[in-house]
């Protein structure tokens, strides 16, 4: 086949997915291998690719595709998340824009436009993900919302409801007015704003006088049932039973005492409205206080404002002030920062309200969640979120899992009374219908007795059973799916899901299966741009990922992605470092082609040849230690970067070069080729395309074979430190007498002679690599006749003798230069080593590093002395 003088990533990246996916390669059944198994994080059905997604979803292919080089049977489970609240809102929005009303529409009516909707623009982000080459098992995509997981979910609420585990309860919950349903206390981001404080006057109901009490929202005060004081407070214990008028409202209210009030905030004193403020509640609670809930689902006010009725909160907040202004009941206003809760699903800040929701008691769950992380049965990579994983699951508080949406999966609870009181959880209508019969006594109920809760499950209530769902192991415990491939290996994700996804993973595995979910937690950084800041749509600040496979192709971005993203750690994303996995991989298109270029012949191998082949044979075998190590502790950019530089640094810049002659020996060539497929192996997780276009262009193939199913190399033990020292003097040197040549501007063409003082103690046939690499015509033992230039290995002294066309005067003046330098560099290592505190104190390897430096810039002086005598002679 003719070779392309470049490569050309899109050209390659079409042809070989649709390759791997006509020929099934990434396929998987369970079979005698060991299973290798990644269950991905299943992105919104709402999204598209975004730079997180990007790094998540690399990170997992490179750890599938290294599990299928190492003979293991992989399977990548790819899915959607349904997203209740963010895909029915666009899903309302939508409505909206057709001039229909969901309160019109009834509820199926209403779920024939989701699925719709879903069905046109949900599969946008898996089919972007093929493009960065993801290899998932895409026969078993899988969604939150499909049947099988549909049935599952409702069957896990059942079983919990029956273990006593789920209950409803009239408690303070988070409201998103946007979305008009609850939400959890993680989907509520805290953010600083720049507020005011309101301070109102209470009027005494008798006598004369007023109090005055500060708020940040004058519009709760249609709820105040209570004004409320510390009782260690002087200035006040003499109110308490007292009572005043709301302002506006005139409602009396007593004046009560409580340890919660803080005397230093405002004028100590506090207005209490329990149905808007959770401590409110609590201190509600305490004194049998009434509960007046003034605001309707959607943030209005409603009759409780009289006036003020049907207007939005913050309208209120606004002109309320000036209400309670024009009639002497605004003392002053102040600026003030406070924090606000704000919705995570639609941005709209969070009300406290009061709300009858069901609840999954979480303590008894937490506890053996807790303890297979702290005993290493899980393991989490960095480790450092584990302090916070434990912070959080001993603190854990009762689950809130009903959300108000008609986009997800129906609460399996039938009302058959007057109320809410009388109710069934069933697995369906009809054994709803049988047990309401049987709970109420009264045979002769019908299935029209019966009104199913409208509420949704929250969505992490059918993401929690992920791993297990994916393979249909609630419905099926004994299937052999779920015997095969559960627990997974690893799980890829973000931090901020560490929690309510995580860790609740963890409690549904040790609930329903007795096992832990997955081996290993791999926690992603955020993605953040040059600024530091984190990459969105709203900050106009992160790139399309599509645009960029484009421009770099898809290894280009892949490995930018990776060069800069240790586990745990924030990428710091630049443009450039697809450009630096763009050139990499044309480097390595390069050497390829400069290997099948190569002209071959019966000819005898080379010393050099023969030192080189043995060299990068060690060195390989070095590198895949390293590389496998890095791997098994999940640390993927490690990984990378060693493989990076093996190939880069050792092969092509230094092997290549050690080797390069025209015709080649046949023996080299064949090592060469043959190191060239291992690498390809060892790169092909971090870039797929390259690795498959060149390893299928290297030699003839059979039909279907891929490198996707090539052997991850075996390291064999032939690695050796003399190989490495060896290798580390003959660059040097080399780069020592190539500097030479350049400083005195002569070709590199015309051949030098180099002199050692002591015979060179090197592997066989290193110094031949010297002699050609540095076209060296001969090594003598020795010191050579007239000047010489000359420089220090270690404790080696190497000369290079001075033609007549140098210039000695100029020559001398740069060692005098270095020798004040080494001189200069000397005296500040023993000033340290003669300070006793630092001897004392410093750790053994740092003093002996510091003696080295000693030993090495004493060699150096003496060896700069020595030339600059010869050279005078």
């Amino acid at each position: 086949m003719e070779i392309p003088s470049k490569y050309n990533p899109a050209a390659a990246e079409n042809k070989w997915y649709q390759y791997w996916l006509d020929n099934g390669c990434f396929k998987s059944t369970p079979d005698h291998r060991e299973p290798y198994t990644i269950v991905i994080p299943p992105p919104n059905v709402t999204g598209v690719l975004h730079m997180g997604h990007m790094l998540n979803n690399t990170i997992q292919d490179v750890l599938v595709r290294k599990a299928r080089l190492q003979g293991k049977n992989a399977c990548w489970v790819p899915g959607t998340d349904h997203a209740s609240i963010a895909t029915e809102a666009k899903v309302v929005a939508k409505l909206k824009e057709q001039g229909i009303d969901k309160q019109n529409l009834s509820r199926e009516e209403f779920l024939k436009h989701a699925w719709e909707w879903t069905d046109k623009h949900g599969g946008i982000i898996l089919s972007q993900l093929k493009k960065l080459g993801a290899s998932c098992d895409w026969d078993r995509t899988a969604f939150t919302l499909d049947a099988p997981r549909y049935e599952s979910v409702i069957r896990v609420f059942v079983e919990l409801y029956n273990r006593g585990l789920i209950y409803r309860g009239y408690r303070m919950v988070n409201w998103d007015p946007e979305a008009q349903t609850t939400v959890s206390d993680e989907e509520v981001n805290h953010k600083e704003i720049q507020g005011k404080l309101f301070y109102l006057r209470y009027y005494f109901v008798e006598g004369e006088g007023y109090l005055t009490v500060a708020t940040t929202r004058p519009e709760t005060i249609f709820g105040d049932v209570a004004v409320c004081i510390n009782p260690n407070d002087e200035r006040y214990k003499h109110l308490i039973g007292k009572k005043v008028r709301v302002p506006i409202v005139n409602r009396e209210v007593p004046i009560i005492a409580d340890d919660y009030v803080d005397p230093e905030f405002g004028t100590g004193m506090l207005k209490i409205t329990p149905a808007h403020d959770i401590n409110d509640k609590e201190i509600g609670d305490r004194h049998n206080l009434e509960i007046i809930d003034a605001l309707n689902a959607d943030g209005k006010l409603n009759h409780h404002g009289l006036h003020y009725a049907g207007k939005d909160r913050f309208v209120v907040r606004k002109e309320i002030a000036k209400e309670l202004e024009g009639k002497g009941l605004l003392e002053k206003v102040e600026e003030y920062k406070t924090s606000v809760g704000t919705s995570e699903r639609t941005g709209a800040v969070i009300e406290p309200r009061l709300s009858e929701q069901w609840f999954l008691k979480m303590k008894d769950l937490a506890g053996p969640a807790l303890e297979v992380v702290l005993n290493g049965e899980v393991q989490m990579v960095p480790e450092k979120f584990i302090n916070t994983y434990k912070h959080w699951m001993e603190n854990v508080r009762d689950w809130c899992i009903s959300r108000q949406l008609w986009w997800g999966h129906q609460i399996p609870a039938w009302y058959f009374g007057p109320g809410r009181e009388d109710y069934v959880v069933a697995l369906s209508a009809e054994d709803a219908l049988v047990a309401a019969r049987e709970k109420s006594g009264n045979a002769a109920l019908t299935a029209a007795n019966l009104t199913q809760d409208p509420d949704a499950l929250d969505t992490w209530f059918s993401s929690w059973l992920w791993p297990i769902a994916v393979f249909d192991g609630i419905r099926y415990p004994e299937n052999p799916e779920i015997q095969y491939y559960y627990p997974t290996q690893a799980l890829v994700t973000a931090p901020e899901i560490l929690f309510f996804w995580v860790a609740r993973m963890i409690m549904a595995g040790q609930a329903f299966r007795n096992q832990i979910p997955f081996e290993k937690v791999y926690l992603t950084g955020i993605v953040r741009d040059k600024q530091g800041r984190k990459m969105s749509k709203s900050l106009g600040n992160s790139p399309d990922p599509i645009d960029l496979i484009d421009q770099y192709g898809a290894d280009g971005v892949r490995v930018g992605m990776l060069l800069t993203s240790p586990a745990g750690n924030d990428l710091p994303f630049d443009e450039d470092l697809c450009l630096q996995g763009r050139n990499f991989a044309n480097k390595v298109w390069n050497a390829f082609r400069l290997i099948q270029g190569f002209e071959v012949a019966e000819l005898p191998q080379p010393e050099a040849s023969k030192a080189a082949v043995a060299w990068f044979e060690s060195r390989l075998d070095a590198a895949v230690s390293s590389i496998n190590d890095s791997f098994d502790k999940l640390r993927i950019s490690e990984a990378l970067m060693t493989t990076y530089k093996l190939v880069w640094d050792d092969f092509c810049s230094w092997y290549l070069e050690m080797i390069k002659q025209q015709p080649i020996d046949q023996a080299t060539h064949a090592a060469t080729v043959g190191y060239l497929e291992k690498l390809l192996v060892v790169l092909h997780p971090f870039t797929p395309f390259l690795t498959e276009e060149i390893w299928q262009y290297l030699q003839p193939r059979e039909k279907g074979a891929t490198i996707m199913y090539a052997q991850w190399p075996v390291t064999s033990g032939t690695h050796q430190t003399a190989m490495d020292q060896g290798f580390q003097f003959v660059s040097t040197t080399v780069t020592e007498v190539r500097n030479f040549r350049s400083s005195k501007g002569m070709s590199p063409k015309n051949p030098l002679e180099l002199y050692t003082k002591t015979p060179l103690q090197l592997p066989t046939g290193f110094d031949a690599l010297i002699q050609k690499m540095a076209n060296i015509e001969a090594i003598h033992t020795g010191t050579p006749d007239g000047p010489a230039h000359g420089f220090v290995i270690g404790s080696t002294e190497l000369l290079i003798p001075m033609s007549a066309e140098v210039n000695i005067e100029e020559t001398l003046k740069k060692l005098e230069e270095e020798l004040t330098y080494t001189q200069g560099f000397l005296t500040s290592v023993e000033k340290k080593l003669s300070n006793e505190r630092f001897v004392n104190s410093a750790p053994e390897q740092v003093i002996a590093m510091e003696r080295k430096k000693q030993a090495d810039a004493l060699g150096k002086i003496e060896a700069i002395k020595n030339q600059m005598a010869a050279i005078k002679k």
